[in-house]
């Protein structure tokens, strides 16, 4: 099988490929403090053919001996993705050589991929990183009798996934470094243990920034906006708000799980607030 070149970004002594999971479908509906009118005019004004389409990336880091999965995709959950497997075959990456796992957050179309269907670890290899207080909140029986009928699949998915790699399951707490070069940025809000992950090396930085947005183009331009999925929409906004100003400001390269395929971007700031620019040259 021929290699099929996919969006990659280098960050000193790493490269960061994006590798497409497929799609999820949300409605406009579901993002709030905003028309759906005026999202579906921003969509259409950004080229976007088919608005309600949220694409799902999961990104491959290779550097210092070490292959590196960000976030496992929904694994045809829901009918959402389930391309990760075939993509990673085609990038040329074998599930048996990730040797980490760092998860941004336990939704469905983040944890679906990690595990087959017969429950077992899609990646036999790795080790999983989550932040404690994601793996606390999704295992609070609790927080799951408080659960929507809709919620109460998603902690059983999550579930699932953290027994199947409950032998290589490892946690961290606040801001530190997960792995040599990878450090951990809580971004508290789409949920409890919501994270990023900075890579440095050589004084180039590359942040995944997980689900800062589903919508890029209207929740970059209009970082208020938030959506259904928020755990907490207020926190999740000032998040986000907080969070343009500060990768704006550095020119930081960005990566995340719904920018769409070309997976890399910056955002510059424009007079009305914020834009995307999407990043195609490594």
């Amino acid at each position: 099988m021929s290699i099929v070149t996919f969006p990659s970004q280098r960050a000193g002594d790493f490269t960061i490929t994006a590798i497409s999971d497929g799609y999820l479908s949300a409605s406009l509906d579901f993002l709030s403090n905003i028309d759906p009118s005026e999202a579906s005019r921003i969509q259409s004004d950004a080229g976007q053919t088919a608005p309600s389409a949220v694409h799902i990336n999961c990104y491959v880091v290779r550097g210092a001996g070490r292959t590196i999965l960000i976030d496992g995709g929904a694994g045809g959950i829901k009918q959402w993705g389930g391309r990760l497997g075939t993509n990673l075959s085609l990038a040329g990456v074998e599930p048996s050589e990730i040797d980490t796992i760092l998860l941004t957050h336990a939704h469905p179309d983040h944890v679906g991929g990690l595990v087959d269907r017969g429950g077992r670890t899609a990646f036999p290899n790795a080790e999983l990183v989550v932040h404690e207080r994601e793996l606390k909140f999704w295992q609070d029986d609790a927080n799951l009798s408080r659960a929507s009928e809709r919620a109460r699949g998603n902690f059983l998915i999550a579930r699932e996934a953290f027994d199947a790699y409950r032998d290589k399951l490892r946690t961290f707490d606040d801001e530190r470094e997960v792995l040599p070069g990878i450090r951990a940025m809580p971004l508290p809000g789409h949920t409890d243990g919501h994270t990023g992950y900075l890579l440095e090396s050589h004084a180039q930085g590359l942040l995944i920034w997980g689900d800062i947005v589903h919508f890029p183009h209207i929740q970059i331009s209009r970082p208020d906006v938030s959506i259904a999925f928020d755990q907490d929409a207020s926190m999740a906004a000032t998040t986000r708000s907080l969070l343009l100003d500060r990768v704006s400001s550095e020119r930081l390269l960005i990566a995340g799980m719904h920018l769409g395929e070309l997976g890399f971007a910056r955002i510059e700031r424009t007079s009305g607030g914020y834009g995307l620019l999407y990043e195609t040259e490594a």
